[in-house]
């Protein structure tokens, strides 16, 4: 009976089907007609002879080959032990080699680790799965953890061992579904990847879903790596996003694919070293304060822009291995820039060495079609129903954060994550348990996720691309929200392109394309957005899609992205807009920087950099963006001239901005608008200025209120505004307290801290040119330089 056990496992061994190699090969004592024998069993196909060493004697005795498909087998003579030993093996590859048997060590996952995986919480399982690069028993090498919970065998190939999937079977730990072995002597830079016989009995070639690094794409395979080594400086820019908000502070995103930003003279990709001193040069000069990248995370089709992960914990080997991308992270935080990664759970590529159908089972995503598949997309969606799928994509999160300091996330997709019937039709869908179109599962996951990172990591940033009306995005999950620190807003985004790529004399008709998304402004922490997906799939670059002739076009684009600026909510841009490119974004080149050597083109991006000055230094603009009292409107009813005017307003009235926006090429002079105080008010910025290349139509930096009520405000003055021009005002000579008797004004009073300076305009001296004159006059450029 022990015999025919013995063949049966030395069978199972032979034809990959032992879910336990560790129980058949290695060393193990045994009792044998009543004597305590050691016997070590090798399993090497490609072997043409084995030899046991004894590492404390030195003594060596040849193996039995007992199977011609490469068993061998012996007991050890004279041991009743096991001892410590390693392999001679001779092969035709390698010749005669010395190695630590594979199958002579421990199990390094801990039960309780298993436990925590399978219940859904450990939120670190990447120290535990994956290729991990440590020393067992005093000897280094690699582990290999995965999980694959209904394959028949698994198996780690490599070019350590000929891609060989007979030589390094994995065991399975347990009931757990997880895969383990200990591989001696394999190290940084070997690659592999995961050999699964299939309960079908077919072979497939897995990525490792918890790989640090991957192959160069097309190439596949995923890389033994090491993270340690790299000297982070950034101590105290941790200390201090975990203390402060980004939600009341300045909030300028720069959004980026770092492959098409720029390229070298023979348009090859920049490395993330590269990158970190230009790009983030160029970020800081701008005044970004944030830069947000198109995921990085290793993809196999380039032209995805990276929505299609394969290694979500690896950064794309394209622009270098992963201590560049930490550089690239830690200049960033060296210069005061967060970096955001875009991470998309939603859905992932069926791509065959990736996720899908992992074990030959629906593993990740769901079986049906109709809960498991984006048609539109030809991508899977994850199963949130799982734990172990919720702990790979937190823990996921959590990783980016540990090891390399990401500070905060644009979460992709999530309306289609939402809905159980997102861009399905009837039938194509299968409800919750309660008939309902919502999907449970994937509400659950985001939840935890956000509580998870903002429990963890204080100050990291969750942001929500939720293009629906879904409720509470942005309120604490045990408010039943969804936990997102801000939401993109998608239905102002659609509302301003359509409204600025009319035809102005069309516009008056559809001012309220302008004015509605303050209605609903303050019921998330909304983020305003121009992003790449505006800019592709012929929907034309940002300035193409402005009206009218080339100066036009650009006038247009300064009064667009003055508005996006002026507006309650954080700030999001795309790479190309603040240069004014022509053509649609294509990833497979970089921008067209030549465009600066063109007066408009450099008028725009000055402009650019002088309006994300004035964001940053007055707070008004970003202290209260999410309440109705940081906003004021003074005028959106003259649709006829289609001029809007409001107020940005903070604790402190002398730090509020007056904004006046005239949406038509027709200047407006002797245009009276309402102020909320009497005096002066330094006319701090104008689009039109000539600096900008616009026209240079405006009021000559300063101007005087008078005592006349005029749109429901106390205060009035007469004003020229530009042509598709934006004027800021800001006061200059409020009093410490106002009040208004006497009449019918209402009575508005203000008190002002004592000791607090009043802000005095910067001024200088600017050709104005009207009307073909050239005269002296106080510079209608912004002074924020």
């Amino acid at each position: 009976m022990a015999a025919s056990k013995h063949l049966t496992d030395y069978f199972q061994v032979i034809t990959g089907q032992h879910r336990d190699p560790y129980a058949v090969l290695g060393m193990h004592a045994r009792v044998q007609a009543g004597v305590k024998i050691v016997s070590v069993r090798v399993f090497r196909p490609d072997a043409n002879e084995v030899n046991l060493v004894r590492l404390d004697t030195q003594e060596i005795w040849p193996m039995d080959l007992i199977h011609e498909s490469g068993f061998f087998e012996l007991i050890v003579p004279h041991a009743s032990e096991v001892f410590e030993y390693e392999l001679e093996i001779v092969t035709q590859a390698l010749g005669r080699t010395r190695i630590r048997d594979p199958y002579s060590f421990l199990p390094v996952i801990t039960d309780f680790d298993r436990h925590l995986f399978l219940e859904g919480t450990n939120y670190r399982c990447y120290e535990k799965f994956g290729a991990r690069i440590m020393r067992v028993q005093g000897v280094e090498g690699t582990c290999f953890s995965v999980w694959a919970p209904h394959a028949r065998r698994v198996s780690v190939v490599g070019d350590f061992n000929d891609w060989d999937g007979s030589v390094h079977s994995m065991r399975v730990l347990g009931s757990s579904g997880i895969w383990e072995i200990f591989i001696p002597g394999v190290g940084k830079d070997a690659l592999y990847k995961y050999e699964i016989k299939t309960h079908d009995n077919y072979l497939v070639h897995k990525a490792d879903p918890f790989g640090l690094y991957m192959q160069l794409p097309p190439e596949t395979a995923s890389r033994v790596w090491d993270l340690s080594g790299f000297e982070w400086s950034d101590d105290e820019w941790i200390k201090n996003r975990s203390q402060k908000s980004d939600l009341n502070r300045p909030m300028n995103v720069y959004e980026v694919h770092l492959g098409s930003w720029a390229r070298d003279e023979n348009n090859e990709i920049l490395n993330y070293r590269e990158l970190a001193h230009r790009l983030v040069a160029y970020a800081k000069e701008m005044g970004y304060t944030h830069l947000e990248l198109l995921p990085v995370c290793e993809h196999p089709f380039y032209g995805s822009w990276g929505y299609q992960v394969i290694g979500y914990f690896a950064p794309s080997s394209r622009y270098g291995n992963p201590q560049d991308f930490m550089y690239f992270v830690n200049h960033c935080h060296e210069n005061n820039i967060s970096v955001i990664l875009d991470w998309v759970p939603a859905h992932f590529p069926k791509d065959i060495h990736g996720l899908m159908r992992f074990d030959g089972t629906a593993l990740y995503e769901h079986l049906d079609p109709r809960q498991g598949e984006h048609r539109d997309w030809g991508t899977l969606i994850f199963n949130y129903g799982r734990n172990e799928v919720v702990n790979f994509l937190i823990s996921n999160l959590v990783y980016w954060c540990d090891l390399y300091h990401i500070d905060g996330f644009r979460i992709d997709a999530v309306a289609s994550m939402l809905y159980l019937d997102y861009s399905r039709k009837e039938g194509e869908w299968i409800p919750n348990q309660f008939g309902g179109r919502e999907n449970l599962e994937a509400i659950e996951f985001i939840r935890k996720a956000n509580d998870v990172i903002h429990e963890m990591f204080p100050g990291v940033l969750t942001i929500a691309e939720e293009s629906t009306s879904w409720p509470m995005v942005c309120k604490p999950t045990h408010l039943g929200g969804l936990g997102f620190d801000l939401k993109w807003n998608m239905g102002w985004m659609h509302d301003m392109l359509s409204f600025m790529s009319m035809d102005p004399i069309a516009r008056k008709y559809h001012v309220n394309k302008v004015t509605f998304g303050l209605f609903y402004a303050f019921s998330e922490n909304f983020m305003l957005v121009l992003s790449h997906d505006e800019v592709v799939h012929g929907k034309s670059s940002l300035l193409n899609k402005m009206p009218g002739d080339l100066w036009q076009k650009f006038a247009n684009l300064r009064l667009f992205y003055g508005y996006m600026m002026a507006h309650p909510g954080k700030k999001l841009l795309f790479m190309g807009g603040e240069i004014g490119q022509q053509i649609e974004w294509n990833h497979d080149r970089e921008l067209d920087w030549h465009l600066l050597d063109y007066p408009l083109h450099k008028g725009l991006n000055l402009y650019l950099k002088d309006l994300y000055k004035l964001y940053q230094d007055s707070s008004c603009l970003w202290e209260i963006d999410f309440e109705h009292h940081g906003f004021e409107w003074i005028d959106f009813s003259d649709a006829e001239r289609t001029v809007v005017s409001f107020v940005r307003k903070t604790k402190n009235p002398w730090e509020s901005l007056i904004f006046v926006f005239n949406f038509t090429p027709v200047p407006r002079r002797n245009y009276r608008v309402g102020m909320p105080w009497n005096g002066r008010y330094a006319e701090v910025m104008n689009s039109d200025s000539s600096y900008y290349s616009g026209s240079n139509l405006g009021n000559s930096g300063e101007i005087y209120s008078e005592d006349v009520w005029c749109q429901n405000q106390p205060y009035s003055a007469v004003l020229t505004l530009p042509p598709l021009g934006m004027l800021v005002l800001r006061p200059l000579d409020v009093p410490k307290t106002i009040t208004v008797e006497g009449s019918s004004k209402p009575l508005r009073v203000y008190t002002m801290p004592e000791g607090i300076p009043m802000p005095e305009p910067k001024k200088a001296e600017a050709k104005v040119k009207i009307k073909g004159i050239a005269k002296k006059k106080k510079s209608l450029k912004s002074p924020v330089e």
